[in-house]
């Protein structure tokens, strides 16, 4: 039995029912979980310490890292029955999209950080460090979080190409 399997077992049945119509979402969302904690702790090993100077370019870089261990968890666990397409393609369109995503993601810290000056010595370590983490991992996230889903299920891994990966799925074991 799947982790998922074992999930939706114990849950209640209205629940299970809403959980299986977004299943797709459901997965994106915890790879989404997951990738956030790849990227804050790439972001801070590098802020904290040789990009300290330079919190754009750290998360910039973070955001890199995340988004290769998120094509491989979204290709072969989000969206497994989806796409189609052959392999160098599909990332292709995965990083294009994840590149302009990544541009959705730093415009929150810029503005932050540069245009409403919230770095020191304008103000403390302390907000700067809270404004960093709202701006580049919360409000940022979320927006190309909205975006990398709409994109994916459109562009990367749409629905009418993938009935060939959903007859490989159904045959191999569980």
């Amino acid at each position: 039995m799947t982790v998922v399997e074992t999930v939706l077992a114990r849950t209640p049945e209205p629940l299970r029912a809403v959980l299986i119509k977004h299943r797709e979402l459901l997965k994106f969302a915890i790879v989404g979980g997951t990738t956030f904690v790849v990227d804050n702790g790439v972001w801070y090993l590098l802020k904290l310490s040789v990009l300290e100077s330079k919190p754009t370019t750290a998360k910039a870089i973070a955001i890199i890292v995340a988004a290769i261990v998120s094509y491989v968890l979204n290709r072969e666990w989000s969206f497994r029955t989806r796409g189609g397409r052959e392999r160098s393609h599909e990332a292709a369109l995965f990083f294009l999209v994840s590149g302009v995503a990544v541009v959705v993601n730093l415009i929150p810290l810029y503005l932050s950080r540069y245009a409403l000056h919230l770095e020191v010595p304008h103000v403390s370590r302390l907000v700067q460090e809270v404004a960093d983490f709202a701006s580049g991992s919360i409000v940022g996230m979320l927006l190309a979080m909205f975006f990398r889903f709409w994109a994916f299920k459109k562009w990367v891994f749409p629905d009418e190409l993938g009935q060939r990966r959903r007859e490989q799925v159904t045959r191999l074991p569980r």
